[in-house]
Formats: C-alpha cells, structure tokens, sequence
C-alpha cells in the first residue's frame, strides 16, 4: 500500500517538471477547493504583497495567525530564504509583524530539502487563523495498484512523516477501499472515525463526512492523489483540515479546465516548461551529459549505462516516435540552454522513429546554432544507412558510433 503511496508522491514532485503527469496546487488553492466541497478547514486569506497581507490581516478578525510561504515544495518549515529570512511558516500576532514577515517572503526564493540550492520562489502567502488541535491525524485519498481501484488510508498518527508511520508501526495505518461508483459507505466511513479515536459523535460524524467528501472530490475532479496531514479534532470538539496536498492527472485537463488553470509555472523548471510546449518528455538533471534518445526505456538504459562509465547525465530527453526534425532541432536549443551541459550524446533506436529525421534535425541544429560542444551519435534501426551517409556528407564534427558502450564512454570522456 505504502509503495503506491510514494510512487504518487515521487509523481506528484516530479510534476512541478514541464511533464506535468501530476498537476500540484499550492495551498491556498487547495483550501479553495475544500472549502468548495464543505470540507472545513481553517480560516485562510491568500496575499500576493505585503501591503494586501497587511490588510487582510487588519480586517481577519483575529491577531492570533499563522503566515506561510505559498511555494510548491515540502518543508517550508524549516527552509531558508535565498536573502537570509529562516523558515517558510510563522505564528504572528499583528498586522505590522505580518507585513513585516510577508516583505521578506514575497518575492524572495525559499530553499528546503526538496527544492535544491536553487530554491522556489514565493510569489505569496497565506494567512490563517490558529486552532488549537487536541489530536492530529493522517487522510489520504489515492489509488493503489494492489486493490486496482481507490482506497481511503488514515492514521491516528497525523502530523508527521507518514512512511515513517508505516515502517515504525505499521498497525497505525487504517487502509480502506472504497467503491469508485457508490463512494465510501456512511457506515463505513463512521466506523473508521471511531477506530482512529475521535471522541464525542460531534467529531466522529464530522469526521466521517469529509472521508466522504474528500472521496468526491477526488472523484469529481480526477484527482490522484488527496492528503490531509494533519487532519486535526480541535480542542472545541470539531474535526478541520489543517492542511492540504492535491495532485491532479494530466490526462484529465481537457475536462478540468478550470483546475488546471490554477497551475503556477514559476515553480516549475523553465527548460522542462519550454519542453513541454515541444511536446518533449524532459525532466532536468545535475550532470554535464546532455541526452537524447527516443523511448523512456532507452533512455533510461542510456542514463545508466554513462553512470557505470562514470558520467552524469544532464537530463533525461525522450523525443518519442513521432519527432520532426524541427523537434530535434528544440530539444537541441533546450540541451543547450544548460551551461552545465560539455557533451551531447543522441541514441536513437529507429522503429517508429526514422533516424533520418534524427539525422537531419541533429545537422540543422547543429548548422543553426553554433554547436560547439562535442556531439556523439548512436543511431540504429530503421533508415540508419541513409542516417549516417547524412552526417558523412554534412562535414561537421558528429561522432557517430554503432555500439553503445563505446558511445557511452566516448560521451563521458568528452564531458570532462
């Protein structure tokens, strides 16, 4: 169960690449999207200056807020700010001390474990009201494989790390399939709140009623993935969602129109955004090889095998089985834009894919840009004698290679 937990959470982190096969919301949107549901949640007010969160906080009807950094990345908490601010998340008890906090947030590049030395930039905050929790759960709504269909998962344990839940006690873990038609069973639903320990009915039918209304939503809006850590019984006896990570299918954004205008690409890779506009399958990496390769499975069989001759790929680049020579030319441009990048090795199998259309956008691009970094090329399969007598003829300085351990290690001797 837990697998399929975080393969979608590893899908749901890679979804801020410009292959967004999981669509993330920030927070403030995602509260939204409950509070649209009838699943409660704090009172929360985004802002995008510090002047409007000064005001928002001014007219909020409390002093006693919570502001966080709206960035799309786990452990704002204990991240730093790029000018020196510590943490994305503070109690405040003013309007003053909120526009104090928001100036050094707001326009700033917040940096935790999950976004790199690069960091994320925070556009804008959220400002919500305290409630104190008298106990702190775990809700998730998801697929699983195993059940080949949706599941509720809850924990009594909210609040933290939950893999770390799973591996420590794995009896706290609460996993409950629901029908993808008829939705969670009232009964069911009640019967959960009452394992998991919340106390009084109040709570429990409260309780019971967002399992139900998260699994609609999830339904609804072609989620992949609902969390609510914590989901939390307050100390007044009602049951509200603290926080909230939503992740939708990209396959679903032709009837979801209005999720997926919500998406934020200045928490995105630019070069995996270009990509995506190409319809390139690119995620950005830390190395100095530049790839391409058509087929996910080839290109990963390439990334590993420049690993085992000691290289680093710069990225993982698969151009597919209907590139254009105009395609190559792009992912070219991308590669490119990487000062990191000190070689280029292509490896293509032609089955689908022509290698003369590889040949061809690999000469253009190279004409066209001023190509000055070395260039290896592993081209087999369909049209690969014309391929060649193509860059044979082309004069320019293209090392090609038949096999591809020799082309491998020719690539990473070059990227020194």
């Amino acid at each position: 169960m837990f697998t399929s937990l975080r393969q979608a959470r590893l899908l749901v982190q890679a979804s801020h690449a410009g292959q967004r096969r999981f669509l993330s919301l920030h927070e403030y949107q995602s509260v939204q999207l409950l509070n649209s549901y009838g699943i409660p949640t704090p009172k929360s007010i985004p802002a995008k200056t510090p002047e409007e969160a000064y005001s928002v906080a001014k007219n909020f009807g409390t002093d006693e807020l919570v502001i966080k950094a709206q960035v799309l990345a786990g452990g704002r908490g204990k991240g730093k700010f790029d000018n020196g601010f510590q943490g994305g998340v503070h109690v405040v008890s003013s309007p003053e001390q909120v526009k104090e906090y928001a100036s050094k947030m707001i326009g700033s590049k917040l940096i935790t474990k999950q976004t790199g030395s690069a960091g994320r930039v925070c556009n804008a905050v959220m400002l919500a009201e305290r409630r104190d929790p008298a106990h702190e759960y775990y809700v998730a709504v998801l697929n699983d494989r195993v059940t080949q269909g949706p599941v509720l998962v809850t924990s009594n344990q909210g609040g933290m790390n939950i893999e770390e839940v799973a591996a420590k006690d794995p009896n706290a873990i609460i996993t409950t399939p629901i029908d993808f038609d008829k939705g969670l069973d009232p009964a069911v639903g009640l019967d959960i709140a009452k394992k998991l320990g919340f106390k009084g009915e109040t709570a429990q039918r409260e309780a019971a009623g967002i399992f139900a209304s998260l699994y609609k939503l999830f339904r609804e809006k072609d989620a992949t993935q609902i969390e609510i850590n914590p989901m939390a019984e307050t100390v007044d006896g009602h049951v509200l969602c603290m926080d909230a990570k939503l992740g939708f299918d990209d396959n679903a954004e032709f009837r979801q129109r209005d999720i997926f205008a919500l998406r934020d690409i200045s928490q995105e890779e630019p070069s995996e955004v270009e990509a995506q506009k190409a319809n390139l399958n690119f995620i950005k990496l830390d190395g100095s090889i530049g790839c391409l390769v058509n087929g996910a499975g080839l290109a990963m069989a390439t990334m590993d095998v420049l690993s085992l001759h000691g290289g680093n790929p710069a990225n993982f680049l698969d151009v597919g089985g209907g590139a254009t020579p105009e395609t190559v030319k792009k992912a070219f441009e991308i590669l490119l834009s990487d000062p990191k990048v000190k070689s280029i090795f292509i490896n293509i199998f032609g089955g689908i894919m022509r290698c003369d259309y590889i040949a061809e956008g690999v000469i253009k691009a190279t004409k066209e840009l001023g190509l000055s970094i070395p260039l290896v090329v592993r081209l087999k399969g369909t049209k690969e004698a014309e391929a060649k007598q193509m860059i044979r003829e082309s004069g320019l300085k293209i090392i090609p290679f038949d096999g591809l351990d020799e082309a491998a290690a020719k690539a990473v001797e070059l990227a020194v």
